[in-house]
């Protein structure tokens, strides 16, 4: 016996058995859809325990981003800087700077064997969007450096403001 023939033989009516449906837990459930205020607040404090626990862990960390970025950053350029050197036997010059790692020098030491399209795709700036600071040789007796001064943008500073400098870039 089919659903059909079971209403037919018992008499219920298509629109008895759709209000016999909804009728009990479910039809009742309907009726009361949503959450009430208190659920709400529940939410709403919970939500608010854990921002005060989180927040603070995240909020220090963009200082410690912009540092990890400026060193990966100052890699890249070292490796861009030794791709220069083997191609045109030398350095570029503190005066032809990172310039020369993304346009052809025009001038000091030549670069006869310079890579089309460049070894950057762009001069770099740090995080904090000021230029490196490039020389060669380095102060430290280094073949070159490569100085981002921080986040004050000055040179020295202890903490977020400390340099990073090319030859030690395990300090901070």
């Amino acid at each position: 016996m089919g659903f059909g023939e079971y209403r037919q033989a018992f008499g219920a009516s298509e629109g008895a058995a759709s209000e016999h449906r909804c009728s009990g837990p479910a039809g009742r459930l309907k009726a009361t859809d949503g959450f009430s205020f208190i659920e709400v607040m529940i939410v709403v404090v919970i939500l608010a325990i854990l921002a005060t626990l989180l927040i603070p862990r995240v909020m220090g960390r963009t200082e410690d981003a912009k540092r990890a970025a400026a060193k990966a950053q100052i890699s890249n350029i070292e490796s861009a800087l030794q791709l220069y050197k083997l191609d045109n036997g030398n350095l570029p010059s503190t005066e032809q700077g990172l310039k020369a790692l993304v346009e052809r020098p025009a001038s000091g030491p030549a670069a006869p064997n310079w890579k089309a399209g460049g070894y950057l795709p762009k001069v770099p700036v740090d995080p904090w969007g000021s230029p490196y600071k490039y020389t060669v040789p380095s102060s430290q007796g280094a073949e070159f450096e490569i100085v981002s001064f921080g986040a004050d943008g000055a040179a020295g500073g202890d903490g977020k403001n400390a340099d990073i400098v090319s030859w030690d870039l395990d300090r901070n």
